[in-house]
Protein backbone atom coordinates (compact mmCIF):
# COMPACT_ATOMS: atom_id res chain seq x y z
CA UNK A 1 0.00 0.00 0.00
CA UNK A 2 1.26 3.46 -0.80
CA UNK A 3 0.49 6.90 0.58
CA UNK A 4 0.05 10.25 -1.17
CA UNK A 5 2.13 13.39 -0.54
CA UNK A 6 0.62 16.70 -1.70
CA UNK A 7 2.59 19.95 -1.47
CA UNK A 8 0.85 23.25 -2.37
CA UNK A 9 2.95 26.36 -2.99
CA UNK A 10 1.30 29.69 -2.17
CA UNK A 11 2.47 33.05 -3.49
CA UNK A 12 2.56 36.27 -1.52
CA UNK A 13 -0.14 38.65 -2.76
CA UNK A 14 1.26 41.70 -4.52
CA UNK A 15 4.80 40.32 -4.77
CA UNK A 16 5.84 40.53 -8.43
CA UNK A 17 9.09 38.56 -8.31
CA UNK A 18 9.70 35.65 -10.66
CA UNK A 19 10.50 32.95 -8.12
CA UNK A 20 12.44 29.84 -9.00
CA UNK A 21 10.64 26.50 -8.93
CA UNK A 22 11.08 24.79 -5.57
CA UNK A 23 12.95 21.51 -5.72
CA UNK A 24 11.35 18.94 -3.38
CA UNK A 25 13.50 16.33 -1.68
CA UNK A 26 12.46 13.38 0.47
CA UNK A 27 15.33 11.77 2.43
CA UNK A 28 17.75 13.89 0.39
CA UNK A 29 16.58 12.54 -2.98
CA UNK A 30 14.82 14.87 -5.43
CA UNK A 31 11.24 13.75 -6.08
CA UNK A 32 10.03 16.74 -8.11
CA UNK A 33 9.51 20.49 -8.18
CA UNK A 34 6.66 22.96 -7.79
CA UNK A 35 6.17 26.44 -9.25
CA UNK A 36 4.33 29.41 -7.77
CA UNK A 37 0.62 28.71 -7.11
CA UNK A 38 0.91 25.08 -8.17
CA UNK A 39 0.49 21.73 -6.45
CA UNK A 40 2.88 18.77 -6.46
CA UNK A 41 1.65 15.21 -5.83
CA UNK A 42 3.70 12.06 -5.35
CA UNK A 43 3.16 8.50 -4.23
CA UNK A 44 5.37 7.57 -1.28
CA UNK A 45 5.86 4.48 0.84
CA UNK A 46 4.24 4.32 4.29
CA UNK A 47 6.49 5.17 7.23
CA UNK A 48 8.55 8.09 8.51
CA UNK A 49 9.86 10.66 6.02
CA UNK A 50 11.96 13.84 5.98
CA UNK A 51 11.02 16.53 3.45
CA UNK A 52 12.89 19.69 2.45
CA UNK A 53 12.45 22.25 -0.34
CA UNK A 54 15.21 24.18 -2.13
CA UNK A 55 15.23 27.24 -4.36
CA UNK A 56 18.68 27.91 -5.74
CA UNK A 57 21.03 28.31 -2.78
CA UNK A 58 18.19 28.64 -0.26
CA UNK A 59 16.75 25.68 1.64
CA UNK A 60 13.87 25.22 4.02
CA UNK A 61 14.10 23.56 7.38
CA UNK A 62 13.51 19.84 7.24
CA UNK A 63 9.97 18.67 7.95
CA UNK A 64 9.48 15.22 9.45
CA UNK A 65 6.23 13.35 9.06
CA UNK A 66 4.90 9.81 9.14
CA UNK A 67 2.19 8.30 6.96
CA UNK A 68 0.33 5.01 7.02
CA UNK A 69 -0.71 3.02 3.95
CA UNK A 70 -3.39 4.68 1.81
CA UNK A 71 -3.08 7.84 3.93
CA UNK A 72 -2.68 11.30 2.39
CA UNK A 73 -0.41 13.99 3.79
CA UNK A 74 -1.14 17.57 2.70
CA UNK A 75 1.55 20.22 3.19
CA UNK A 76 1.86 23.79 1.98
CA UNK A 77 4.70 26.24 1.63
CA UNK A 78 4.98 29.92 0.83
CA UNK A 79 7.42 32.75 0.42
CA UNK A 80 8.36 34.96 3.32
CA UNK A 81 7.39 38.58 2.94
CA UNK A 82 10.56 40.57 2.22
CA UNK A 83 10.89 43.10 5.04
CA UNK A 84 13.22 46.04 4.42
CA UNK A 85 16.44 46.19 6.37
CA UNK A 86 17.63 49.59 7.55
CA UNK A 87 21.27 50.28 8.29
CA UNK A 88 22.07 52.95 10.84
CA UNK A 89 25.39 54.53 11.70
Amino acid sequence: MSATLTLRRHAVAGLKLRPLPLEITVHGATVGSVKKDQTFKATIEPGPHILQVHAGRYSSRTQSFEVAGREAINLHCGTRMPWPTYLTS
